[in-house]
């Protein structure tokens, strides 16, 4: 009896050890910028005109924008925008955020504004230049 709840607990204690912790890293939320993130086409077509045949072709593009934020951590530089583009959220600049990166986005939260974790596109990553002076 006593080996079999000393097996369970070993067992127990190995599975424990080999599942990852997800730790957060922070940084801060140093600027948003509206970038170019493709385009907008309206046909200018309408059922009426399609049915009488009095619509031309003509077709009205406009650029579409996407906001790209800038999280400097101590080493890293990112540049992201929000996976979420219907509804992206409004982040506060010049805050403390934390974030963890999960397979190919980024995850984070800035704890001032409602602690909920968003998902994140990493455009670009670049070393700080700073970084091995601290």
């Amino acid at each position: 009896m006593k080996y079999k709840s000393l097996i369970g607990i070993m067992l127990f204690a190995s599975v424990m050890q080999g599942k990852d912790i997800k730790t957060h890293e922070s940084g801060t939320l140093l600027q948003m910028e509206s970038v170019q993130c493709g385009f907008d086409e309206n046909s200018g077509k309408s059922i009426t005109g399609e049915l009488l045949g009095t619509d031309s072709a003509h077709k009205k593009t406009h650029a579409l924008l996407c906001q790209e934020y800038v999280v400097q951590s101590e080493k890293i530089t990112y540049r992201i925008r929000p996976r979420d583009e219907k509804h992206p959220a409004l982040l506060p600049v010049g805050e403390r955020a934390q974030f963890r990166m999960d397979k190919d986005k980024m995850k984070l939260r800035v704890e001032d504004m409602d602690d909920k974790e968003r998902e994140y596109q990493v455009v670009s990553m670049k070393p700080r230049s700073d970084a091995g002076t601290k």
